[in-house]
């Protein structure tokens, strides 16, 4: 069997979401002993100097005995960015007179 046909075999159910030159998959799979688990991919499309398009991808592999804790982060984290500094995008890309700020962290205490 070949390694595409396998790795595609056990894909249950897909969603994906275009955001710009980002592509995420959300991919539901089952596990060999008949389970299921969540893969979650980003995929960057890139540009070399020659115009060829090249794709840069990162996974994450979640499982049910996490999804109670990994929810809860996530919404504790996104509610903390939106909480702190709203839903307007600020970034280079989209405001020309945008600047970075650097800092440092003195302590473990500040992690």
């Amino acid at each position: 069997m070949s390694d595409y046909k396998e790795r595609h075999e056990n894909e249950i159910f897909t969603k994906v979401l275009k955001a710009g030159r980002r592509t995420y998959f959300f991919d539901v799979r089952e596990t060999k002993a008949g389970d299921y688990y969540l893969t979650i991919t980003e995929s960057k499309k890139n540009f070399g100097e020659n115009g060829e398009a090249t794709f840069e991808k990162h996974k994450i592999y979640l499982y049910k005995e996490d999804f109670k804790s990994f929810e809860e982060m996530f919404k504790e984290s996104t509610d903390f960015i939106i909480g702190q500094k709203g839903e307007d995008v600020i970034s280079e890309r989209h405001d020309k007179d945008f600047k970075t700020r650097s800092f440092t962290i003195e302590s473990d205490e500040e992690v």
